[in-house]
């Protein structure tokens, strides 16, 4: 009787949750990096396996990597329910990278006061090569951004136009251009609007029935959030200057662990955050050429020209080490980053290390080493040996010379078995 209740019980919810229905709601307010493409296929995934109606996803972003824009919209256009990309709130934008994800949303709609595009690419050298790099990345985009609006059925000219001529348009004008689908004032407003649409789900049409459903807000996992902050390429750069301080501190000063253990997290976590990045290893080597010239600075008399080097080589490296040749590709070291990080830099290894390395060549001032080259008098005489004072301690000698009397200055040469060899100060 028991079971029966139960199995009645369990149907009769399951067909109360059938009836209402959720909605899953994320946020997207960044830049679009590995730990945001994660983010959205865990998101997408997680929906489906609840039973939702549908994924809205609140996007506000200006850009961001190739690789991870790619891997998105092909989790939107492979997804299993309908994904709505929703560019808002007010003053939001759905620029660069975030117009192709926009643009391959099963629906997509912006808040008032918000713009998309802008998805032209922007060489960063200049130059023959860089013209001809810039012109590939351009066909390379047009051509994603042409699909992406086919398979859609949006405005492919206005697309194409948004990369090769970095237009940038209102959520108006987007709407009468047959860029988006809607223009909501909130997400329960943009629900109301979409329902009853017929959407295409994997080559199945699938009608929306989104009114009145519950929205159950979805936020991001810390561990997302941590990623998202290493994706920073102005955090990876600090994390791998910290990770050679540190590196350096130690070998400097061997046996004081924590500058180790530090600079050894600090470097795996810049590691990380690089591979996610892309990079320009012509940059990265420029800024270990200027660590080695710092180096080299410490231990040769160059009168400043290997620092000036250093600061030349760590400067350029910096600007060069990450590398954006890509429409999609919205990152960069800021220069508020930059020149503090330099500045710092050369001011580390000209007077701290260098402070290091010349107490290690200082001559010792206290042990048996401390002892040779310093002034005594000899308190019995020396036959060759007797006893003398020095630093108002009493210690055995012998003379380098055949004799000395008591009460002569003298200087010590050598320490041999805890016996000073002394001879007399002229």
């Amino acid at each position: 009787m028991k079971l029966m209740l139960r199995l009645l019980l369990l149907s009769s919810l399951t067909s109360f949750h059938s009836i209402c229905g959720i909605v899953h709601v994320i946020t997207v307010d960044a830049s679009i990096n590995p730990a945001t493409a994660d983010f959205i296929h865990q998101s997408i995934e997680r929906a489906n396996e609840s039973g939702a109606e549908c994924l809205v996803i609140r996007l506000n972003t200006p850009g961001g990597l190739l690789k991870s824009t790619r891997e998105i919209v092909s989790d939107l256009l492979t997804a299993k329910l309908p994904v709505i990309v929703y560019v808002s709130p007010a003053g939001a934008q759905s620029a660069s990278a975030g117009a192709f994800i926009t643009l391959a949303a099963h629906i997509a709609a912006m808040a008032p006061g918000t713009n998309i595009g802008a998805a032209h690419p922007v060489g960063m050298q200049g130059g023959e090569k860089d013209s001809i790099m810039n012109e590939k990345a351009t066909n390379d985009a047009a051509a994603f951004i042409r699909t992406i609006s086919e398979k859609r059925h949006r405005n492919v000219k206005w697309a194409e136009e948004a990369v090769r001529k970095s237009i940038s348009i209102t959520e108006t004008e987007a709407l009468r251009d047959s860029v988006v689908d809607f223009v909501a004032r909130s997400v329960q407003d943009l629900l109301e609007s979409v329902d009853g649409r017929e959407v295409d789900v994997n080559g199945s049409s699938m009608t929306l029935k989104t009114k009145g459903l519950e929205i159950v807000e979805i936020e991001m996992d810390w561990k997302f959030k941590i990623l998202d902050i290493l994706s920073d390429p102005n955090i990876a750069y600090i994390f791998f200057m910290l990770g050679v301080y540190g590196l350096l501190f130690e070998l400097y000063n061997p046996g004081s662990i924590a500058p180790g253990v530090i600079g050894v997290i600090s470097l795996i976590l810049a590691f990380y955050s690089l591979h996610t990045l892309p990079i320009n290893y012509a940059g990265l080597a420029l800024i270990i050429v200027g660590i080695i010239l710092f180096l080299l600075e410490i231990k040769i008399t160059s009168y400043g020209l290997l620092t000036v080097g250093g600061i030349i080589s760590l400067l350029l490296g910096s600007i060069m080490l990450i590398r954006s040749e890509s429409a999609l590709e919205f990152v960069h070291l800021s220069w508020g980053i930059i020149i503090p990080t330099v500045l710092c830099t050369a001011a580390f290894f000209l007077f701290a290390i260098g402070m290091g390395i010349r107490a290690q060549r200082r001559k010792p001032t206290t042990g048996v080493e401390g002892i040779v080259g310093e002034l005594g008098e000899t308190i019995t005489d020396l036959h060759p040996e007797g006893q003398v004072r020095v630093h108002g301690e009493i210690w055995k000698a012998i003379s380098s010379e055949s004799m000395l009397p008591a009460g002569i200055k003298v200087k010590v040469e050598r320490v041999e078995k805890l016996q000073l060899t002394v001879r007399r100060l002229n």
